[in-house]
């Protein structure tokens, strides 16, 4: 398995440059001034699944392009056009219903590149009012502008305007979900959502980009240099505990803990410790609370007994502060943790997203021992650009949750490339109907896998995820799972190639007195990583990028130059030549 990438080409339409990848129309550029990351249609279903759109017929000349799409499940089809007029683009989607759909959301999606961020925004509204504000700088917790009729902005020398029609849009920032993009899309969430398009329907919507240079933009090329410095203790490393189908292989336990989640409205959450208790490592357990019985947390760590308990939390499955724990989900795992004389660290936060975490931070105890959050790169798009651009926002999830948490420690992960659990489902999620593990659990019913868990790149992929997620403040670092298709072993015990990784990452935070080293990327694609002890400078050094990198690692021990093929890594020594404590 290998990383596999869209289908792609570039077009030239006037004086515009679009790169198609698939169904999208990415990296819009106009006399070399990027306007946009990309323009594509997007249909969610109900639960907000989104139907994935096939490309037909590509037809096109020198001021257009027209794609042909349809949805892999019979429910819309149709074009998607772009025509280029002098400094203008025209977008328009026609999808027509092959059949009744129920939809949450059915039309054209715009991204803003995250360099936007701080920029002064105009925004014309319905009632035909304008707006003066900005892209947030901050990650904005909700939408940051609603009722869209037009947008406006300079970045990059260029001012860009952006008229809509065919529905009202509004905006989201996307890098809440490690998304490289601030979103407009259309169909505010105010509105009843699913809503039905009848058969035979046509959803119709169109973009018009205007552009005018400001000033001319020099394009610089981007540094060579990554610059690490220390910044306190390196975090621990971990694993999640496998949620796949027995029988489980023998495999020798890496990291200092293991993450393991119980949802006590199943059947086999007493398996599930059974077998997360034979690595022999400490457990980091989240419980999901039964909604039907909340006492059973007390059973459940009763079930604990014997086992090394580092940290607990709790969250509801369901109720206003689902997937977050709250004070009520908090008081519930302290009485029960009491009733069994267990003190392990108690900490809360999301168990989905930074975007719940930002947006519930207010329902969390005061008194929490740590926070915690994890990362899910694949949510809105499944993309490998999307896996790779993830990375630069996963460090600023890292740096803003470390805000949020104003002193406590930070933990993060499970990090999984596919959401383990449909968070935003309106229908129940499934559970095993099985005492023990021979169908697996919890990620195994609700979560998706990906084909790439055992690409030679997500080796690479992990070491740059580690160096832009250990800032100053997390604690520790859980990726994967121990085995099976999320796992970082098949369910043989045989390595994926990002085992090799993982257990790199674990030998880092091993060495006794380890100081973090760490520094960010120049451009999001080269990333490095290291510790520091009394002998020297461990450095792992990562290129994600798909052509080869030369750069310069530096330390206040000395400098290495570093040469790396596409999607590898490596490791590097710079030993001390002074007493680290003098």
């Amino acid at each position: 398995m290998t990383w596999n990438r869209p289908e792609r080409d570039e077009r030239t339409l006037g004086d515009w440059t679009i790169e198609r990848r698939d169904d999208e129309l990415a990296d819009l550029q106009w006399r070399g001034h990027r306007v946009l990351r990309s323009i594509r249609a997007v249909v969610r279903d109900s639960d907000w699944n989104t139907l994935p759109l096939t490309v037909g017929e590509i037809s096109g000349h020198g001021t257009g392009i027209e794609i042909a799409v349809r949805t892999t499940e019979p429910a819309f089809e149709g074009v998607l056009r772009a025509t280029a007029d002098a400094a203008e683009l025209a977008i328009t989607l026609d999808l027509r219903a092959m059949r009744d759909v129920d939809t949450n959301r059915t039309g054209l999606v715009v991204l803003h590149p995250p360099q936007v961020a701080g920029a002064p925004l105009q925004v014309g509204h319905s009632d035909g009012t304008t707006e003066q504000t900005a892209f947030p700088e901050r990650i904005s917790a909700h939408q940051p502008v609603f009722d869209i009729t037009s947008l406006g902005w300079t970045h990059d020398g260029a001012r860009v305007d952006l008229a809509f029609d065919g529905d009202v849009f509004e905006m989201e920032d996307q890098r809440n979900w490690t998304d490289a993009s601030f979103k407009t899309y259309n169909r505010p969430l105010s509105l009843p959502f699913p809503y039905r398009v009848i058969e035979g329907e046509h959803v119709v919507q169109t973009l018009r980009i205007q552009v005018q240079e400001t000033a001319h933009t020099e394009i610089r090329a981007a540094s060579d240099t990554i610059r690490l410095t220390p910044a306190g203790p390196f975090p621990s490393v971990g694993v999640a505990a496998a949620s796949a189908p027995d029988p489980a292989p023998t495999v020798d336990p890496i990291g200092a803990t293991l993450l393991v989640e119980l949802d006590l409205a199943s059947r086999d959450w007493r398996a599930a410790i059974a077998r997360a208790s034979t690595s022999g490592l400490p457990l980091d357990v989240r419980f999901v609370i039964d909604p039907a019985a909340p006492e059973k947390i007390s059973d459940a760590v009763a079930a604990l007994a014997g086992i090394d308990l580092v940290r607990a939390t709790a969250f509801h499955q369901v109720s206003d502060a689902r997937h977050v724990s709250d004070g009520e989900a908090i008081d519930l795992l302290r009485a029960a943790l009491a009733a069994h004389g267990r003190t392990p660290a108690v900490i809360g936060g999301s168990r989905s997203h930074f975007t719940e975490l930002n947006r519930e931070l207010h329902r969390l105890p005061d008194d929490l021992d740590g926070i915690a959050v994890t990362v899910t790169p694949l949510f809105h798009s499944a993309d490998t650009d999307q896996i790779v651009e993830s990375v630069a926002m996963q460090r600023l999830v890292a740096e803003e949750t470390v805000a949020r948490a104003a002193g406590r420690p930070v933990h993060i992960g499970p990090v999984s490339l596919r959401p383990r659990f449909n968070d935003v489902a309106a229908s129940l999620q499934p559970l095993s109907p099985h005492d023990d593990l021979r169908d697996g659990y919890g990620p195994e019913f609700t979560g998706t896998d990906d084909d790439r868990q055992q690409a030679p790149e997500l080796a690479a992929w992990t070491i740059a995820s580690a160096a832009a997620l250990a800032v100053p403040g997390v604690a520790s670092l859980v990726w994967f799972e121990e085995w099976g298709p999320r796992g970082i072993r098949s369910a043989d015990g045989e390595d994926f190639p990002v085992a090799s990784a993982l257990h790199a990452l674990a030998a880092l935070a091993a060495r006794d007195g380890a100081t973090l080293l760490t520094g960010p990327s120049p451009d999001g694609l080269t990333w490095a990583i290291g510790a520091r002890t009394y002998a020297g400078d461990d450095i792992l050094v990562a290129n994600i990028a798909d052509e080869p990198r030369s750069l310069h690692i530096s330390t206040d021990s000395g400098e290495a130059a570093v040469a790396l093929a596409p999607s590898a890594f490596t490791r590097i020594s710079l030993p001390r030549t002074e007493d680290p404590h003098a």
